[in-house]
């Protein structure tokens, strides 16, 4: 148990200094317009044993990511996480129902729920956060549908300030810090910028016209495995890397589908709620739609 043990964390902390690697060599890249955002690197523990989730907090790794509401109640309450990882920082970033806040708000180290899709939830979520007596406000984000799939959550872009108005005009407990998509998988950045992220970067402008913030006031949470040089590149402030990192996944009866990505051999699908088809053509329609609220 002790090699095993030893084999994970000298496995894990190479790949997390890879992909640190990378992010560095990414965020030099951007163009000198954006905002000088440090990224940050959620690792996503999907199916992933404690085991890896201790062996990337000893590496370094302070800010983890799940899917799952029951997969977070099991690690972040899980005694021997609570008890050596101090200042470990939970992420929520899958599809959460109104019934289940009260479930992820208990998480000890809570750091943010990234996927804030409506009012109803965001209300919920605050009202939770506000029966536990918290005194630091709780992190959001909102999620935004920038591909329009059905099998996606997300609100639509038009509808981005509306919520994000919503949050902090009447959700005292939540601090809005951002904005949040998936889109399409296994886009080929050959056919120029990735769509989704440029409907991303028209949410965050209009966000910031509307509520006279700053870009670096709005961030933005997009990029996985297969993409996210990419996505930090023009603007992203949040990845969220699972496989890359922890290896490809394993689900209990059944098996993923090992796809790769062009741009990325080695990746595998990554962190998305719900498997993806592509809308490129319809998505590159999206900034069109957003272009009528700046």
């Amino acid at each position: 148990m002790r090699r095993f043990a030893a084999m994970a964390d000298s496995e894990v902390g190479r790949a997390l200094r890879s992909v640190l690697d990378r992010v560095q060599t990414a965020a030099a890249k951007r163009p000198q317009d954006l905002p000088k955002v440090q990224p940050r690197l959620v690792a996503v523990t999907k199916t992933k044993p404690k085991e890896l989730i201790m062996s990337a907090y000893k590496a370094g790794q302070r800010h983890f990511g799940e899917n799952y509401v029951q997969e977070l109640t099991d690690k972040g309450s899980d005694p021997e996480i609570v008890g050596q990882l101090n200042d470990i920082r939970w992420h929520f970033i899958g599809h959460l129902q109104r019934n289940k806040v009260n479930k992820v708000t208990g998480i000890p180290n809570l750091y943010m729920v990234e996927t804030v899709d409506s009012e109803k939830l965001a209300t919920a979520i605050n009202v939770s956060w506000e029966k536990l007596g918290r005194t630091e406000r709780l992190r959001v984000m909102i999620q935004v549908n920038t591909s329009r799939e059905e099998q996606k959550h997300g609100i639509s872009p038009e509808k981005v300030c509306d919520l994000y108005k919503h949050v902090v005009e009447n959700c005292p407990r939540l601090h809005a810090v951002g904005i949040m998509t998936i889109g399409v998988y296994d886009y080929d950045l050959r056919n120029g910028p990735n769509p989704d992220f440029q409907v991303l970067l028209k949410c965050r402008t209009n966000i910031c016209q509307t509520f006279n913030l700053q870009p670096e006031d709005v961030e933005l949470s997009m990029g996985m495995s297969t993409d996210f040089e990419h996505a930090i590149e023009v603007g992203s402030t949040n990845i969220r890397v699972g496989s890359t990192i922890f290896g490809a996944r394993e689900y209990p009866g059944s098996k993923p589908p090992p796809k790769t990505a062009p741009n990325n051999p080695n990746a595998t699908p990554d962190d998305q709620q719900q498997p993806s088809t592509d809308k490129v053509e319809s998505t590159r329609q999206e900034l069109d739609a957003v272009n009528v609220n700046s």
